[in-house]
Parts: structure tokens; sequence; C-alpha cells
């Protein structure tokens, strides 16, 4: 009986031992994660809107229009371009110097002119219609400036075009396009290598001549007056005054003679 109990003992811890030796070389199962929640996009934002066209700025960022650029902003050109711009449908083109176009001037040009005359310079260069390269070639000539509309030939401003050059002359100064700075269909800036001088400020026309005064009629009496014509006749008549004298005084004379002879 007893050696029935040891083997039943025997065969119990055999398979619990069995039993724990499959379990400790089986794999490790794998934890359960809980599936991620998908992620919450934020709306896409719309595009920011254009900021404003600033003409100073586009030429600053082109570089070599240092004065151009001063003289724009000194004299308030540069606010009125970007009321322009940004207010109408209007389109701006600008023809720009260089920086050398304005040290090429005589020396103390600018300092000599008076404020109204710098607007009109600035205003010279600027047309207030967009031009294109393509347009430069069925333009009309004189362009009407926004210093003036050319029809009074103080401000003339003519651009011709030949293949690909485009000439702009003012009267006193002749240059060319030698680049385009900036465009975008509402506004192009060109680069230019002198300055545009207009007539009004650099060569003014002299004031006409003042009438001649008519004569009074005065004068002209006094000239009938002493006229030889007038001579003559009274040189005439005292001729016939002097023959009839004579003549009475010989008759006279005759008479005498004969009395004292009897």
């Amino acid at each position: 009986m007893k050696q029935f109990d040891h083997l039943m003992l025997f065969f119990l811890l055999h398979t619990c031992c069995s039993t724990l030796l499959t379990l400790a070389q089986a794999p490790a199962a794998a934890p359960v994660v809980a599936p991620k929640a998908a992620p919450v996009l934020a709306p896409a934002s719309s595009p920011a809107p254009p900021g404003p066209t600033n003409v100073t700025k586009i030429l600053e960022k082109a570089g070599q229009f240092s004065t151009f650029i001063r003289l724009m902003k000194a004299t308030q050109v540069a606010n009125q371009l970007l009321g322009q711009l940004n207010n109408t449908n209007n389109g701006i083109t600008i023809f720009a110097p260089t920086d050398s176009a304005f040290s090429s001037l005589k020396s103390g040009t600018l300092n000599s002119l008076s404020d109204e005359q710098k607007v009109e310079l600035i205003q010279f260069h600027i047309i207030p219609t967009y031009l294109s390269s393509a347009q430069f070639q069925t333009i009309s000539n004189p362009l009407r400036t926004q210093a003036s509309d050319s029809g009074d030939g103080k401000f003339p401003l003519n651009v011709t075009s030949t293949g690909d050059t485009v000439n702009i002359t003012s009267g006193l100064t002749n240059t060319s396009v030698s680049g385009t700075v900036y465009t975008d269909g509402q506004l192009a800036v060109y680069q230019i290598d002198r300055v545009l001088q207009p007539l009004q400020i650099f060569d003014p026309r002299p004031p006409a001549p003042a009438p001649a005064p008519a004569k009074s009629k005065k004068k002209k009496d006094d000239d009938v007056a002493d006229s030889p014509a007038d001579d003559s006749t009274d040189n005439s008549k005292a001729v016939r005054f002097t023959i009839g004298n004579n003549v009475g005084l010989f008759g006279v004379t005759a008479i005498v003679i004969a009395l004292i002879s009897l």
C-alpha cells in the first residue's frame, strides 16, 4: 500500500514538473496594445493676402537706387505712388535712374532746384499707366508723365523702340532702358543710366517780348503839320505875295517919274 502511495506521489510530481517546464519554455504572449487614436488635424489656414506694393522697397531690394529713393521720400512722391498702386486699378511705369546717373550730373544740380522743381523732376520719370516692354514699340509720343500732359511742350518725353533697344529723350537727355527691375502687370520699373532732364526745369523758354506801343493820334497830327508838303504850300503863297508887292511898287515909281518930266 505504501508502495502504491509512493508511485502516485512520484507521478504527480513528474506531471507538475513537466507542466511547469512546458510553460517556462513557451514564448511569452505579446501584450495587448490599445490602438492609437487618429490625430486631430487643424484646418488648413488660407494664404495671407499679399502686402501693398511698395516702390521704395522694390528699389531698395534691387540696389543702386539710393538717390532716387531719397528724392522720392523727400518729395512725398513715394507716398503718392503707394496710394495709387493700392487704392486704384491704374498702372504705373517708372524710369529709375541709378546712383551713377545722378553722380554724372553737374555738381550742385540737385541743390540748386526748388522743392517744386524736385517734385516735377521725380514725377517726370513716372508714367501714369503700365507699359510692358512690348508696348514700347507701338506707343504714341509724347508720353504723358505725372509732371505734365506734355501738351504745352514744357515736359516732352518721347520713347522709341528699335529691336530690343528702348530709347528715351527729354529734349535735353538721351538715354535707353538698360534693364527691367520689376514688373507684375500693374507696376513696371525700368533702369536707366541717365537722369531725364525736362526742358521746363533745365532749359526754360524765355518769355515772349512785349508788343511795341502804338503811336498816339497827337503825334500823327504833329507829323502831318511838320511835313514838307505843308512847307511848300506856305512858301508858294509867300512868293506870290512878294511878287505882287514888287509889281505895285514899280507902277508907283513910273508915275512919279512921268510927272517930274512934265
